[in-house]
């Protein structure tokens, strides 16, 4: 593994360094993890930075080691600290991914809180404002990936492969949304992708014969700058699908 450089952080209290407060709180590790949250909004921690020791730390918040490595671990489940082992080790501030968000919304599908038809439906909006973006920002070398994801996708198809059939349809969207140029579009996109994937898998095979001739209709709209024309092609193809999953999920129940 690759040693990893870190700017520590000072851990005295001198101007422009961290404001940390001792702990009251009877939740003393989330008032923590606040803290750390507010240092980082502030500008005073950044990514790549190493936290103060945990003898440092645990003294400067008047808490035991305990509390203040269990609000370290909460931040790392948010995906705000990287905790390493070893003499080089410590937490670290790490750069945000959009891990934690998929996270969210998978944990969100399995109790019920997000339904097959409000998570199809949300797809179908997205969806319909990526494309008009990705349409504007469409490069060559873009629209090349979309037709080589076509065909993998018909070659996955031949074959019988249901999961890698899946896995490029999914593809296909995410290029679309990186094409935006967007990373919060890029984030949420594959939030919702990859709860549909879940759901997919979970119903089995699907009829999807029409994707493909969809697929290529579409492209053509693509690369004529034809914005609208892409947006009415994906979303009656989008709507039909929904329907395709609904109705295999009912049967499988």
């Amino acid at each position: 593994m690759a040693k990893t450089t870190a700017t520590p952080v000072p851990e005295t209290d001198s101007a422009g360094q961290l404001n940390f407060q001792p702990i009251r709180s009877t939740r003393a590790f989330e008032e923590i993890a606040a803290q750390i949250r507010t240092e980082l909004a502030q500008g005073r921690l950044r990514v790549g930075n190493r936290l103060p020791s945990e003898r440092a730390l645990s003294e400067r918040f008047g808490v035991s080691r305990n509390t203040l490595r269990e609000a370290l671990r909460s931040l790392e489940h948010a995906g705000l600290v990287r905790l390493q082992k070893g003499a080089t080790g410590g937490a670290f501030i790490t750069e945000v991914s959009g891990e934690t968000i998929t996270t969210s919304m998978l944990d969100m599908f399995h109790v019920g809180a997000i339904s097959p038809e409000k998570l199809t439906e949300a797809r179908i909006w997205l969806e319909s404002v990526v494309i008009r973006e990705a349409c504007t920002r469409a490069k060559p070398e873009d629209l090349q990936l979309l037709r080589a994801n076509i065909h993998q996708a018909e070659q996955a198809k031949e074959s019988g492969d249901f999961e890698r059939r899946v896995d490029t349809h999914l593809e296909f969207h995410r290029i679309l949304a990186r094409m935006t140029g967007n990373p919060i579009m890029v984030i949420v996109m594959d939030g919702v992708l990859a709860v549909l994937r879940h759901y997919v898998f979970s119903i089995g095979n699907y009829d999807n014969a029409f994707v493909l001739p969809s697929r290529k209709r579409f492209l053509k709209c693509m690369e004529t700058g034809d914005a609208q024309g892409a947006v009415a092609e994906m979303e009656s193809s989008l709507k039909r699908l929904q329907q395709s999953y609904l109705s295999q999920a009912a049967k499988s129940r």
